[in-house]
């Protein structure tokens, strides 16, 4: 009894190491802060071939979850975490050095996104073996502080970093070493719970163990699959193109007013990762994702609104609605991942769930097409309206696997 006390009492401890762990590892989330001051000091580089470096980060992340899902059946789970921290180190090292773009893509695409993608899916393929039983909150909880990153220490970039040209390189030089420190520390706290610890409280709420191979043959992963790019890009497309349309909106609001109701996404995307783990351990998957349908196409509805009544204020609940809804997505990739398929094999599952995010990426991209070929936002709220209903039809085609 006493072994059990202070394993559960520890959880809370790996938690809250694990949120700080994930807090610096979504650091590569912040491109867009980092892209205007390097672009600046290189202005023969086009915003293509600098949006391709957050590309080719976002294929690494999910290759590094891979990888690290799979070595976690042969190395304790903090050397994935001190491999992320070591990526991490000379990874950033090398972007403060960085003359080129190949060096550039190589640098934060490669060696940063998959030092985020072993943070990410050790901390996480843990951490839901710590909380059997509230897998959907701890998922929320966790994915706050990733979701959050790059807000937070996305301004610390900013606030380290003067104006003048290259000064970026020392600031990468430094956030690389306390990356590194932090993340490093933070592996030592890393262990699997023992076999008693998820007997505690009520039975586990984990499905089946299905292994990657038969998971990837059943119709509700990939329609689970299907759902999570859908909502994730319709949360992606609006991000990018979340600033040009509250100007376009509201042509007389002050830039920093702008700045700071775009930063809501951010806040909320958080808040709902939060709030959509805690309703998926109270009322399961199918009326949670029912729940993040719904807000999302919310969000698109009442951003149209804002867009033919040119009101602001519907902007700010647009871009606060829209948020939630996209918090939803990653939080419901790791709880039905693991209800639907076990936690034996969850590091592996899970790191090709986050594959969904390759796909959703180019959400962006596809969002700025539309609005260069109508030169108005209508068009992308359209398809976006369009993407929540096909995601909802999507969603009744899921079943848990038996």
């Amino acid at each position: 009894m006493e072994t059990k006390a202070v394993s559960g009492a520890m959880r809370w401890i790996y938690a809250a190491v694990g949120l700080v762990v994930l807090l610096f590892a979504g650091f590569v989330y912040g491109w867009s802060v980092f892209a205007a001051p390097i672009g600046a000091d290189f202005p023969q580089w086009s915003a293509a071939q600098l949006s391709l470096t957050f590309t080719i980060c976002m294929a690494f992340f999910c290759l590094g979850g891979f990888a690290a899902g799979n070595l976690s059946k042969r190395i304790p789970v903090r050397v994935n975490v001190l491999i992320s921290a070591a990526l991490f180190l000379v990874g950033f090292f090398l972007v403060s050095r960085a003359n080129s773009l190949p060096m550039l893509y190589v640098s934060y695409g490669v060696l940063c996104g998959t030092a985020s993608g072993f943070a990410y899916n050790s901390v996480m393929s843990t951490m839901t073996k710590w909380f059997p039983n509230n897998q959907g909150l701890i998922s929320g909880v966790l994915l706050m502080g990733f979701g959050s990153s790059s807000m937070v220490l996305g301004a610390l970039f900013d606030a380290m970093t003067p104006a003048e040209t290259g000064a970026w390189r020392q600031t990468f030089l430094i956030m690389g070493v306390v990356m590194a420190v932090v993340i490093g520390v933070g592996a030592l706290f890393f262990r699997l719970p023992p076999p008693a610890a998820p007997t505690q409280g009520t039975q586990s709420a984990s499905g089946p163990d299905i292994p990657p191979a038969r998971m990837v043959r059943t119709p509700s992963f990939w329609c689970f699959f299907l759902w999570a790019v859908l909502i994730s890009g319709i949360g992606l497309a609006i991000i990018s193109q979340a600033k040009p349309f509250a100007a376009a909106v509201g042509p007389g609001v002050d830039a920093g007013v702008i700045t700071l109701v775009v930063g809501f996404i951010s806040i909320c995307n958080g808040l709902g990762r939060v709030l959509f783990g805690g309703l998926f351990d109270k009322l399961g998957w199918k009326l949670t994702m029912t729940a993040v349908n719904v807000v999302s196409l919310a969000g698109v509805v009442v951003l149209m609104a804002a867009l033919f009544t040119h009101s602001f204020p519907l902007v700010v609940a647009g871009f606060i609605i829209t948020g939630l809804g996209y918090g939803g997505a990653p939080t419901m990739g790791s709880a039905v991942i693991s209800s639907f398929f076990g936690q034996k094999n969850y590091p592996v599952n899970f790191s090709i769930s986050n594959m969904n995010l390759l796909v959703a990426s180019f959400a962006g991209t596809a969002a700025g097409a539309l609005y260069d070929a109508s030169q108005n936002y209508v068009s992308t709220l359209v398809a976006l309206a369009g993407c929540s209903v096909v995601a909802f039809a999507v969603m009744l085609c899921i079943r848990r696997p038996k």
